[in-house]
């Protein structure tokens, strides 16, 4: 029986150029190895699973690559790349910071940086979570990190760089990587479906984007347990059923109850979503999001800040035409209210039933606010005073 590889192990990007969301990094990277402009020292800073180490390894491949192809990538044929590529390497070295941080680890890593490559050029050192080092390492590690061998490159990953003391940060190249878009991952899964013959939905896999929450590894890592759950499909339905994510289509239902000033419709679809086994804080800050993707939605310019799919998002567009600007920025204040006082509430099913009612009694109120403010109004008006 094969061994199961998990995607992100399986499809971890070999090049520059399959690095997804980075580009501002691997471009600088690329054009720092054809002009022969390295640095001594990297700092790759940045959340986690958006390509640190990643890029750590393909940097440290790709600079002692004996054949670099026209577009500064790696050839993956010389015996360089061969042996990076089986880890067989005695020019690159890793170091995890967060098991090995105390002096005499920063000791014994000086102590090899003395001896020159047996072969190639650089000799590549990856510390990974540097931060977790101590003050006292970091400071054994100081002297050789300003004036290292010529052969000898440093690359430093980590995800706290507040936690490292400013004489290292000064003496690094700080590169800072982005969190990585949701089109971009869920274009990534995209491409991975294909290749391992999975159907997919792009809902699915757009929802899979958001929970990651900027992290690719994430993504990949919640991919393989939607596919293994579901027998290599990805559907909408099945992904919200294992992740345990509200519908969006229970969003659109309250919205529409209470734009039809519908209190009991509202109140048997909390309701519902509570018999489901969903929180009333999660739901109240789901129906906040949903009212700031209709507001986004008024205005075709700011269409394109909805993280959705094709066909939620259309859905989005149609309930924004029949709500008003008015409703929804006090439905949005009020589900902003009660998120804020949630926890601090003695009885929080009564909490969020109650922001429901306001909500619903939102129409009748910009009703008789612009009735009010009605030339006929003021006219009645006079004549009562007279």
């Amino acid at each position: 029986m094969e061994n199961f590889v998990v995607s992100a192990r399986k499809y971890r990007p070999s090049t520059f150029t399959s690095v997804v969301g980075q580009s501002h990094i691997t471009t600088t990277l690329k054009n720092a190895i054809k002009n022969n402009h390295l640095a001594q020292a990297f700092l790759f800073c940045g959340p986690r699973g958006v390509g640190k180490t990643t890029c750590a390894r393909i940097l440290a491949k790709t600079i002692n690559c004996q054949n670099l192809l026209s577009d500064t990538e790696p050839c993956n044929e010389c015996e360089s790349c061969k042996s990076f590529n089986a880890s067989s390497s005695f020019n690159i070295h890793e170091l995890d910071a967060a098991s090995n941080n105390s002096v005499d680890d920063i000791r014994n890593l000086v102590e090899q940086v003395r001896y020159a490559p047996q072969s190639g050029k650089y000799k590549i050192y990856i510390i990974d979570e540097v931060h977790m080092l101590s003050n006292a390492a970091f400071n054994a590690f100081l002297k050789t990190l300003e004036e290292p061998p010529a052969y000898a490159i440093f690359i430093l990953a980590t995800t706290e760089k507040h936690k490292i003391i400013p004489t290292i940060l000064s003496r690094c190249q700080i590169f800072d990587f982005n969190r990585i878009q949701v089109d971009d991952i869920a274009s990534h899964l995209q491409w991975i479906a294909e290749k391992e013959k999975i159907e997919t939905e792009p809902e699915a896999l757009h929802l899979i984007a958001q929970k990651a929450d900027g992290a690719l590894r994430d993504a990949l890592s919640i991919f393989d347990l939607i596919v293994t759950f579901s027998s290599s499909k990805v559907s909408y339905q099945q992904t919200i059923a294992n992740l345990h994510i509200l519908d969006y289509d229970y969003y659109f239902k309250v919205t529409d109850s209470l734009l039809q000033q519908n209190m009991s419709a509202g109140l048997l679809l909390f309701d519902e979503i509570l018999r489901q086994g969903f929180d009333g804080h999660n739901f109240i800050v789901g129906l906040s999001e949903h009212f700031r993707n209709l507001l986004v939605c008024k205005d075709e310019a700011t269409t394109k800040l909805l993280q959705v799919g094709p066909q939620v998002q259309q859905r989005y567009a149609q309930q924004a035409q029949q709500a008003s600007i008015s409703f929804l920025l006090s439905a949005l204040n009020i589900a902003s209210g009660c998120d804020a006082s949630y926890k601090s509430a003695k009885n929080q099913r009564l909490h969020v039933e109650l922001a429901l009612l306001k909500m619903a009694h939102i129409p009748s109120v910009i009703q008789a606010a612009s009735l009010a403010a009605s030339p006929e109004f003021a006219d009645l008006k006079k004549k009562v005073l007279a």
